[in-house]
């Protein structure tokens, strides 16, 4: 059984729909990309998934649990993290204390300061930098503290919307060193990304987002030389 099930997904604003009956599925330890063009569904489908948005009808089963009907705490605390399109760090808070609020559906004090100590080992800027405001640092910098932070939940899937967005190339190539290495301590990871060379790159499968509908699928190095792949999303 799949880790994530997503079945005939619908979801609306208003009377717009924005995702039309959307079925995908994520298994253990794999990195799933999502691409398409601006609009397609993309950030719908993993706000819908995190619960910031109601679905409505069709299901999200993770590990055997329906999501619809679940509020967004619960659904971190089930093992969901979320790095959110734009970072959405606490700005006036500093590094630490971000991180610390990433961990708060947790009361493992020692598991806590473990993985701050983990945290710290994977991206050695934030130990530089815990007591300085988040809202200071680059925008790199806010990237890895973004995902420092959901790692911090210690989460068994997590979902990442458009991690290299208005970042250096230095810092594109950095935040996805940082997916592999953390694909190969055995996460699970949800990748929303509009560099999709990169995305299909490290990916083992995708899904193409057109306007609320999945229309491509398979492993990420077919998609990668596919030609309609290339000429909408590779530039080639």
């Amino acid at each position: 059984m799949a880790m994530l099930e997503i079945k005939d997904l619908s979801v609306f604003y208003g009377v717009i729909q924005a995702l039309k009956g959307i079925s995908f599925e994520v298994n253990e330890g794999e990195v799933i990309a999502l691409i398409g063009a601006n609009g397609a569904g993309k950030t719908t489908t993993l706000h819908t998934l995190t619960g910031i948005l109601p679905a409505k009808s069709g299901s999200i089963m993770f590990n055997g649990t329906e999501l619809t009907k679940t509020p967004a705490h619960k659904i971190v605390k089930m093992g969901i993290a979320h790095v959110p399109e734009g970072r959405r760090i606490f700005q006036q808070l500093t590094v630490l204390d971000n991180l610390k609020l990433g961990a708060f559906t947790r009361n493992d004090k020692d598991g806590i300061a473990e993985d701050m100590n983990l945290i710290y080992k994977r991206f050695p800027r934030l130990e530089e930098r815990k007591s300085q405001i988040a809202g200071t640092l680059s925008g790199g910098e806010q990237q890895m503290l973004a995902m420092g932070r959901a790692l911090m939940s210690r989460p068994k899937i997590i979902v990442m919307d458009e991690p290299s967005m208005g970042l250096s190339p230095i810092f594109v190539s950095e935040i996805f060193d940082i997916i592999e290495s953390i694909r190969k301590d055995g996460m699970t990871v949800l990748l929303v990304e509009q560099n999709a060379k990169k995305a299909l790159a490290i990916a083992d499968r995708a899904y193409v987002l057109e306007t609320g509908r999945i229309t491509l699928s398979g492993k990420a190095s077919d998609l990668i030389n596919d030609e309609k792949v290339k000429k909408a999303y590779l530039g080639e």
